[in-house]
């Protein structure tokens, strides 16, 4: 919805922006308002081989948490996205690094477009470790069976991640990650947090 002032909000965004990734990038996941490091990402897209971090600036927000967001999606995901609002166009990329994507969403009428303006490349800054913390221990148990690991079922969630990116190549752990991911089951949610 379009406010008094003529801006759009981030929810204004959402469902184009889901419709849009889907459509573009066929079999994908989206998870929303995750928690990565200090900051909570607006949407994690899950697909067949990579995670990707997409940030929405809305016409109506800032700049003010970006720096510190920007850290934390780099620590997580294989590339990004910052989504903005056609306000933030002409000045976006003094504040994001030059391998960040950038897609616009601007209004056409009665249409929601988003146009990309810049594509993403490999994030340099991917910690695997990290990125495996997305898992819960049951997806990570997963893994061990498929792969006929010991269960080290006694041992911490990062005893389990240290011993899965020393024993898999990461090509093969990624796409176990990501089917993982796709698979996920939010109704073992009770069973992980206890």
């Amino acid at each position: 919805m379009e406010s008094m002032d003529g801006r759009r909000y981030d929810c204004d965004f959402r469902g184009p922006l889901f419709d849009y990734l889907e459509e573009r990038f066929g079999k994908a996941r989206m998870f929303e308002e995750k928690i990565i490091g200090k900051s909570r990402a607006d949407v994690l897209m899950v697909t067949e081989r990579r995670i990707t971090g997409l940030e929405i600036k809305s016409d109506a927000d800032t700049y003010e948490r970006l720096r510190r967001q920007i850290r934390d999606y780099d620590k997580y995901c294989d590339e990004n996205y910052v989504v903005i609002g056609r306000s933030h166009a002409k000045h976006v990329e003094e504040h994001i690094p030059a391998y960040w994507g950038v897609l616009v969403v601007s209004v056409n009428g009665r249409d929601i477009v988003i146009e990309e303006m810049r594509p993403p490349q490999q994030n340099p800054k991917m910690k695997r470790e990290l990125q495996l913390a997305i898992l819960w221990r049951a997806e990570l148990q997963n893994i061990i069976e498929q792969n006929h690991l010991p269960h080290y079922r006694q041992k911490s969630k990062r005893f389990v991640r240290e011993k899965l990116l020393e024993k898999l190549g990461w090509d093969q752990l990624k796409l176990e990650v990501c089917e993982e991911l796709f698979q996920r089951d939010y109704t073992l949610l009770e069973e992980e947090e206890e």
